[in-house]
């Protein structure tokens, strides 16, 4: 399945501090359109209509976790095939692996780097069009 480019980004995180930063690194410097949610439900609510290209999401987050808001979005047949990356802390290659099962193309290691960051989605992304 080709990919088609990426510019809608889907962003979930519970973190100001965390969201300003991404913000930063994805719109200014990577010049992707940018919807930060503040929790899973917010996502599951503003997801359909923003349309993303892709999902980026944290994990750990109170409500909703990340893989339970992945599976609410999923229900939805706008998101069902919606790209995702999750991103977090705990990167052992066990939780990773158990990650993608859920359905993630990917897992970005927090913390990271803002002036990176676009490239690493970016560099993701094409390996999936591959």
């Amino acid at each position: 399945m080709a990919l088609a480019s990426l510019h809608r980004i889907l962003y979930v995180e519970d973190e100001p501090d965390i969201q300003a930063v991404a913000k930063l690194a994805l719109e200014t410097i990577g010049g992707y359109t940018l919807e930060i949610c503040s929790s899973g439900s917010e996502a599951v609510a503003k997801g359909p209509d923003f349309a993303p290209d892709l999902i980026l999401m944290d994990v750990m987050m109170p409500d909703l976790d990340g893989p339970a808001t992945l599976q609410e979005l999923r229900k939805n047949s706008t998101l069902i095939n919606t790209p995702m990356i999750f991103m977090t802390a705990k990167v052992l290659p066990d939780e990773i692996s158990e990650l993608k099962k859920l359905g993630a193309i990917d897992v970005i290691a927090k913390p990271f780097d803002p002036m990176t960051l676009s490239q690493v989605i970016n560099d993701i992304w094409q390996q999936q069009a591959a």
